[in-house]
């Protein structure tokens, strides 16, 4: 159990990391536009970014499914263009994770956004910087909380996800069989709690590691911010 244990916690980090890694930038993107721009249909756009955390999973899944599955307009979009198949593989299990982390990754970088004083960032033009140069050095590093936040906060679902991921693309060990798909797995059979718990502590265990890094992180940013 040791071996596939293993096997099924680096499938997890990779799904999550990946969807995490994938996510980040028009989660930023967004929650930029949500924070800085006022425009027709904002609440529509805020209330789409939000419905991963309302719908069932199970109905993310299946729309998902519609869309990505094989013969949905997207999946055969990717497979043919960047031969990229979501069906039954990690890579739509790391998209699975990711649609339901994203409100997660979005409003956290979204709050820090607009508790940046704006006067900092007019500052910086009035002495000449461009608008990509002010973003670089005084937005996305007062920004960097939210972000990590969002991150860690991701991150977590990513890692935990099971119900749209189980819709989209199964069970399959090796491929899809992340973290809480296998513990519902073992928890299936008679003699299967005992490894179910070994699982159940390496998930606490990896979600508690993840805020206290980011806990770790954020202490260091304030001290570098006062010096």
């Amino acid at each position: 159990m040791e071996e596939s244990a293993g096997a099924i916690v680096l499938l997890s980090a990779k799904v999550a990391l990946t969807a995490i890694a994938v996510g980040l930038v028009p989660a930023f993107a967004i929650a930029w536009l949500l924070a800085r721009r006022d425009f027709p249909g904002k609440g529509l756009v805020q209330a789409v970014v939000t419905m991963p955390l309302v719908l069932p999973p199970v109905v993310t899944g299946y729309l998902l499914l519609l869309l990505f599955g094989s013969r949905g307009p997207l999946g055969r979009f990717f497979e043919s263009v960047f031969g990229l198949s979501f069906a039954f593989r990690w890579t739509g299990a790391a998209l699975a994770a990711g649609v339901m982390a994203f409100p997660l990754l979005v409003r956290p970088i979204r709050l820090s956004l607009e508790a940046i004083d704006r006067g900092l960032e007019e500052a910086g033009h009035t002495l000449g910087a461009s608008r990509p140069v002010v973003f670089l050095t005084v937005t996305l590093p007062l920004a960097l909380p939210g972000l990590l936040a969002g991150g860690v906060l991701g991150f977590a679902k990513a890692l935990g996800e099971f119900g749209a991921t189980i819709t989209f693309v199964s069970n399959i060990p090796g491929e899809t069989q992340t973290l809480s798909l296998a513990i519902y797995t073992l928890l299936q059979t008679p003699t299967g709690d005992a490894a179910a718990l070994h699982l159940i502590i390496v998930s606490a265990i990896l979600a508690v590691a993840a805020v206290l890094f980011s806990e770790w992180i954020a202490r260091r940013m304030q001290r570098s911010s006062r010096q």
